[in-house]
């Protein structure tokens, strides 16, 4: 099987040294890449943690509701606990997404720069 990546190239990339690590940590493009991924990485976590406490605490304290037959003999349990692995995989979509979009290119930014390449 082939691979897909090129070879590695035959240039020696500098490595940084930790006070550049640091300067870089402390400047305003890390920080808006930090501020990127926080600022959806934080309330998409918290939403899901709330939406599955809401199934669990419904399936243990709401058995009758839980119970409620939507057609033939799927529930409302069971339809709750499909949704929460469509949830699951609509969110790491989402994420991939947005990462692609917003964090990887202010990443690779930064690598390069880090690298010796910019």
């Amino acid at each position: 099987m082939a691979a897909e990546a090129p070879p590695p190239s035959a240039e020696e990339h500098k490595l940084p040294t930790p006070e550049e690590f640091t300067q870089v940590q402390e400047s305003a493009e890390f920080g808006e890449l930090r501020r990127s991924y926080r600022s959806f990485a934080f309330p998409v976590t918290v939403g899901f943690i709330i939406w599955y406490l809401l199934y669990v605490l419904l399936s243990n304290y709401a058995g009758g509701f839980m119970g409620t037959k939507l057609f033939g003999n799927i529930n409302v349990a069971l339809v709750f606990g499909i949704l929460q692995f469509v949830t699951t995989f609509l969110i790491a979509w989402w994420y991939s997404r947005h990462a692609a979009t917003n964090l990887d290119p202010k990443a690779e930014a930064i690598k390069t720069r880090m690298e010796g390449g910019a």
